[in-house]
């Protein structure tokens, strides 16, 4: 899906969206940086976290809001272990626990998510998008390409 992942969630077109996080609480750059202005309850999860705690990898701090009489979860997946250096910064196995926890925890919901882990992290799409299908099979979840 061509768009705004941000916009359709606002609009109800999905129940959760998960976007990649670094374990640093550091939202300061792409979707992430628009995240936390958008939804500083989101940034909140990610702050009650143990910043620099490699053993969040893998798994997420999410934040449930309201708005336009929608609930909305977002979820800071953490996939990536710092927020520079060389790419690729995604790790692929976290991706993967991520995934499946995501599938666990909200199973029949209405996933959204950006590239996760391709963008600024520098991680190959194909293999990524290998991993979310794996993991979310059967499961109501939508690509949306930033449009």
């Amino acid at each position: 899906m061509e768009g705004d992942l941000i916009a359709l969630a606002l609009q109800g077109t999905f129940d959760v969206i998960v976007h990649g996080c670094n374990c640093f609480c550091s939202m300061g750059a792409g979707i992430a940086h628009t995240i936390q202005r958008q939804f500083p309850e989101a940034y909140a999860a990610d702050l009650k976290t143990t910043k620099g705690d490699r053993d969040k990898l893998g798994d997420f701090s999410a934040a449930k809001v309201t708005t336009n009489g929608h609930d909305i979860t977002i979820v800071n997946g953490y996939t990536q272990f710092q927020h520079s250096g060389p790419p690729p910064l995604v790790d692929y196995n976290a991706l993967e626990r991520l995934f499946r926890k995501i599938k666990k925890e909200f199973s029949g919901q209405r996933i959204g998510y950006p590239r996760i882990g391709a963008g600024l992290a520098g991680g190959d799409w194909s293999q990524i998008e290998h991993i979310i299908n794996r993991e979310l099979a059967s499961e109501n979840h939508t690509l949306v390409n930033y449009r």
